[in-house]
């Protein structure tokens, strides 16, 4: 079966309801941001709660808040943000200092929704400018390479195993 054909079978096992990437979408950037979330993720997940180090409590600070604050720049392309998302100012020394399970759960709600906001990016809306003030302001369809680069890097910076060869060609430092 070819992949377009194995791609069309399973958009249609998953129904009307399932959200895919736009045709305009970065989809090798976006690949590239996803797996290195998973790595990232698989990474996290095999440190004990005790492992947590403060500059491991960085790290993981740092990228989740990222993913927040891209997804909400990612999600005005589309929609204006309500009074609490605009009003959003992550405090990143507050965060570092959240229980283990907080911190994770933190990590895993911020790169969902940053995935959804993607899912949910119009055609049109990947040729508009990403903006969050104090943060970005770029090209929406490079917030998936930069995402991709940071989540990568960051893996490496948790000290958790990772390796820099498994990182993706022109990626690697």
């Amino acid at each position: 079966m070819s992949d377009t054909a194995a791609q069309q079978a399973l958009r249609a096992r998953q129904g009307a309801g399932a959200r895919y990437d736009a045709a305009s979408a970065p989809a090798g950037d976006l690949l590239l941001a996803r797996r290195g979330t998973a790595y990232f993720a698989r990474l996290l997940n095999g440190l004990r709660d005790e492992d947590l180090t403060p500059q491991r409590r960085q790290v993981i600070a740092r990228v989740s808040l990222q993913a927040r604050a891209m997804a909400l720049a990612v999600k005005h392309l589309r929609a204006p943000l309500n009074e609490e998302e605009t009003d959003w100012h992550p405090d990143p020394e507050m965060t570092v200092t959240l229980p283990a399970h907080a911190l994770r759960y933190l990590f895993d709600h911020a790169q969902i929704h940053l995935n959804v906001e993607w899912r949910d990016t119009r055609d049109a809306d990947w040729d508009g400018t990403v903006v969050f003030p104090g943060w970005i302001d770029a090209p929406a369809r490079q917030v998936p390479l930069i995402r991709a680069r940071a989540i990568w890097h960051a893996a490496l910076e948790l000290g958790a195993g990772g390796k820099a060869q498994d990182l993706p060609e022109g990626l690697q430092p």
